[in-house]
């Protein structure tokens, strides 16, 4: 006999001590009797406990206890059957298709309905969206309707096939049906039909419903960010997919909700799309929107995050008036800049110091003094001159760089640089066209972290971490004139990497991670609250498939569908729907009966429900209740 724990019979000793109790006599009383009389009296003796044993077998009480042990005992040894059973559509497997497009008019409430309507004994649900989504596995119909009733569809793209890969992996025991239900205009991942045909030469059956039919749609497919000069700018594309050109009311405002400040009108061909650009964006939020009537309004909408850095203290310590650094520093939008020619006493106000003193090395009483900042959390930028060489420098000083500078070299040729390690500080550099014709010559500390390097592998561009804050080594000196030591500060780019440096120090990033599309998954570096367009939720993995602002530890990320061809609701799936078809009939079956293995547990609990009732009214009929 099959059973789960078969050490769980040991429970069965139990029914030795219920025999015992039914047995027990109360002690005889001692009496003076004839001889003869105790000879009759111990086959009396004999007979009454004969008739004891008797007496217990017939105890209705002791048989009903009698048989609740035997049933507890092979209830905690979980005895199971086994048989036979074959292949069915008991087991059903809905994927709903949860993307931008099935927002179009009524499309996934129909959606809801039909599946509703393929519900059976045993449902298992999958949201297909970027990524597959289980929120139902083998469970009842009630508990499949309570799961129907709450979904919505999000704003990414659904990989209809991988999740016709996770609902075989749901019935591959046991066999089932898949019911995949889209609008079938756009998917991620391979061919759906591919994954169909596969599914069904294991023996599946899988069936597409398409719901939904073609609609009018204006929206915003593209948008992108610039940084010039300090100041940031957005680009948006509109596309018009209906047949005839529309003239597009375009509002701007300022936060989620987006309250229009500014208006204009822009011109869009029929089919065609038009560009808009917004300069001198603020930080925060900005909101656009369409005004428009269409049938899908995910993509009426679209929100720029700029991030605030008006947090930013920046000191600049320099004894040269006339630098690039300087220039591009007081360029940075939202910041507070101060400039001196020595270091003050205290350094706590500022969340930035950048030291450029060209001929003058730092003051001996100012090293501890910029350390101690450094390490309880303040950063710090090292530009490389003659005040950096060793023979000039303080020891204490020199240890505090990333680099171990050796002294000032001339390369009457000119050097060329390369990026070492790719980062959001150098992306927009163009390291091909930097020539260096004078440089600190350092090598490299050990724990430290260099981005560019000559070709020599002499670091141009390096940190490392001091405390709790940073020190970064800039060896592209600034120096303007005929002692130039490169043409860096020359390049359009110059000033955009200053910015972008600021704001990596500053632990804000690059403005691409504030904006992102619809889909993105992406790892937290702990398991924190976020805050959704819609909900609040707890994770470490966030899938952002909703259009609208996402807050994220102190991040405000703004979010957008952006997609061409999920806002194509023009597309008629009828093509696909007729591939589907075609090879019906040709699956190949590879069993038609499976091994089920049969619990009996519940059956048990009833049972001993019912003795327990018996013998309650056992007891009461006796009067002994």
């Amino acid at each position: 006999m099959p059973f789960e724990n078969p050490l769980a019979l040991a429970a069965l000793l139990s029914i030795i001590p219920l025999i015992i109790i039914y047995m027990l006599r109360p002690k005889p009383a001692v009496l003076s009797i004839p001889s003869l009389m105790f000879v009759l009296k111990l086959e009396r003796e004999r007979k009454r406990v004969y008739a004891s044993l008797t007496k217990i077998v017939r105890d209705p009480l002791f048989l009903i206890q009698l048989l609740m042990l035997i049933l507890l005992s092979i209830g905690a040894a979980g005895y199971y059957y086994t048989s036979n059973e074959p292949l069915s559509g008991e087991h059903t497997v809905l994927i709903l298709d949860t993307s931008a497009s099935m927002q179009v008019e009524s499309r996934f409430e129909d959606a809801v309905e039909i599946a509703e309507g393929y519900v059976s004994k045993k449902n298992s649900i999958i949201l297909a969206s970027s990524t597959p989504l289980l929120t139902l596995e083998g469970e009842s119909a009630s508990a499949a309707g309570e799961i129907l009733g709450k979904v919505k569809p999000g704003a990414s793209t659904a990989d209809l096939s991988a999740a016709i890969s996770t609902g075989m992996r749901l019935l591959a025991d046991e066999g089932g049906r898949i019911i995949v239900i889209s609008d079938f205009t756009n998917w991620n991942g391979d061919d759906p039909v591919a994954s169909k045909n596969l599914a069904e030469s294991y023996g599946l059956e899988v069936n597409f419903v398409k719901v939904g039919k073609p609609a009018d749609n204006i929206g915003i497919i593209n948008g992108w960010i610039e940084a010039t000069d300090g100041e940031y700018s957005y680009t948006g594309v509109v596309k018009n997919y209906e047949s005839e050109s529309a003239n597009i009311e375009i509002g701007t405002g300022r936060g989620i909700s987006g309250n229009t400040s500014k208006s204009f009108t822009l011109s869009v061909p029929a089919g065609g799309t038009n560009q808009f650009t917004l300069e001198n964006l603020n930080p925060g939020i900005t909101t656009i929107s369409l005004n428009v009537k269409d049938d899908l309004s995910v993509d009426n909408k679209a929100y720029i995050s700029i991030p605030d850095t008006s947090g930013q203290q920046i000191l600049y310590v320099t004894d040269n008036g006339k630098l690039p650094s300087k220039t591009a520093l007081s360029l940075l939008p939202n910041s507070d800049l101060k400039i001196r020619d020595s270091l003050p006493a205290s350094l706590d106000n500022y969340t930035l110091v950048v030291l450029a003193q060209k001929e003058t090395p730092i003051a001996n009483g100012s090293v501890d003094n910029i350390e101690n900042y450094v390490r309880n959390g303040g950063n710090a930028v090292f530009i490389a001159s003659e005040a950096l060489e060793p023979n000039k420098t303080e020891v204490d000083l020199v240890k505090l760089l990333p680099v171990k500078p050796l002294g000032v070299e001339v390369a009457e040729d000119g050097l060329e640089v390369e990026e070492v390690l790719q980062s959001s500080i150098t992306e927009d550099v163009k390291t091909d066209e930097i020539s260096v014709r004078k440089y600190l010559n350092a090598t490299e500390r050990t724990g430290s972290t260099t981005l560019v390097a000559t070709e020599d592998g002499i670091p141009m561009l390096s940190y490392w971490q001091v405390g709790k804050g940073t020190i970064f080594y800039m060896g592209l000196n600034d120096e303007l004139g005929e002692g130039a030591w490169n043409n860096f500060h020359n390049l359009p780019e110059y000033p955009v990497f200053w910015i972008k440096l600021v704001e990596w120090l500053g632990g804000i990033g690059d403005i691409s991670e504030y904006n992102l599309e619809t889909g993105t998954l992406t790892s937290l570096a702990k398991t924190e609250e976020v805050q959704t367009p819609s909900k609040t939720l707890t994770t470490s993995r966030l899938l952002f498939d909703e259009v609208g602002i996402y807050r994220v530890s102190d991040k405000e990320i703004a979010v957008n569908l952006y997609d061409d061809r999920e806002s194509n609701t023009t597309i008629d799936a009828s093509e696909l729907i007729s591939r589907a078809v075609e090879k019906d009939g040709s699956r190949l079956v590879r069993s038609d009966t499976y091994i089920a293995k049969n619990d009996i547990t519940n059956y048990l609990i009833g049972v001993m429900f019912l003795l327990m009732l018996l013998e309650i009214l056992i007891v009461r009929g006796r009067g002994e209740l």
